[in-house]
C-alpha cells in the first residue's frame, strides 16, 4: 500500500511526556501515575486504568464549586502509552523541579500525579472576586514534575522584569508564581454604556518572571464541553 501516512509515525522518547505533534500529547505511564483533564484520552496502548481522580479533599471541593475554577481530573495508570489532547488546541510542556507555578485551569491537559495543586484567588482581587469571578481564581502547581497546558492557538511568552505587564483574564493562561500580580479597571461611563474598548479588567504582573499569553479569551463553554475524547464517555458519568 502506497500513502502518505509515514510522516504520522508516531515518535519516541526517553521522558514520560513526549509531544506526538503540536497537538497531541503522548505519556509513558511504566511507574508513573498522572492526573488529566477528563475526557482527554484519544487512544492507548497496552494495560492502562482510568479512574476519577476526585476532588481532592473537601477542602478543594468547596473551593472548585465557591470559584467555578478547575477542572474534571481523571488519573491514569498502568503500563503502557497514553494519548492526549483536547479540542486539537496547542500543547505545551513544563517540567517542575521543586517549584511553583499558577495556571487557569481550563488550559491543564495533564500533570505528575505527585505534583501537588490548589485553587488560588488572584491577589488584589478583593471583593471584586464574585461578581468578576472569571480568571480571578486559578490552580497553583507546585513539585517536581511534568505539566502539560493547551492554548488556543500559538502563545506568545511575555518576560516580565523590566516593564509593566497586563493581560486579560481569559487570556493569561500560566505564569511563574513568583509574580504579583494585581487588577487593573478601566470602567468608566463609556465602558457603562458599551461605547468603550471592553477591556475593563486586566491583571498586572510585577517582578522578574514570565506569562505565557494565548491569542484569544478562550472556547466558549458549550463548545468545549462537546468536544474532548473518549475518556469523557468512559468516565463522564462519574460527576465531578
Amino acid at each position: 500500500m502506497q500513502s502518505t501516512l509515514g510522516s504520522f509515525q508516531e515518535t519516541h522518547s526517553t521522558d514520560a511526556f513526549a509531544l506526538q505533534n503540536s497537538k497531541l500529547l503522548k505519556v509513558s505511564l511504566n511507574q508513573i501515575t498522572i492526573q488529566a483533564k477528563l475526557g482527554s484520552m484519544v487512544a492507548y496502548q497496552g494495560d492502562v486504568h482510568f479512574e476519577h481522580a476526585g476532588s481532592g479533599g473537601l477542602n478543594k471541593l468547596i473551593k472548585k464549586a465557591v470559584t467555578g475554577e478547575g477542572t474534571k481530573l481523571m488519573k491514569v495508570s498502568g503500563a503502557g502509552e497514553v494519548f492526549l489532547a483536547h479540542l486539537a488546541e496547542d500543547i505545551h510542556l513544563i517540567k517542575l523541579e521543586n517549584d511553583q507555578i499558577t495556571c487557569n485551569g481550563e488550559n491543564i491537559l495533564a500533570f505528575d500525579a505527585g505534583i501537588e495543586w490548589d485553587i488560588k484567588r488572584l491577589e488584589g482581587a478583593g471583593a471584586m472576586s464574585g461578581a468578576l469571578a472569571g480568571g480571578l481564581y486559578n490552580m497553583a502547581l507546585s513539585g517536581s514534575g511534568w505539566v502539560a497546558i493547551v492554548s488556543d492557538g500559538p502563545p506568545v511568552l511575555l518576560q516580565t522584569g523590566d516593564v509593566p505587564t497586563f493581560c486579560d483574564p481569559q487570556a493569561a493562561i500560566t505564569w511563574s508564581s513568583n509574580l504579583q500580580t494585581h487588577l487593573k479597571t478601566d470602567v468608566n461611563v463609556k465602558s457603562l454604556i458599551g461605547k468603550g474598548s471592553g477591556e475593563s479588567l486586566q491583571i498586572g504582573f510585577a517582578g522578574a518572571g514570565w506569562v505565557l499569553v494565548q491569542p484569544s479569551e478562550g472556547r466558549v463553554a458549550g463548545q468545549a464541553a462537546n468536544g474532548g475524547g473518549g475518556g469523557g464517555g468512559l468516565l463522564g458519568s462519574l460527576g465531578a
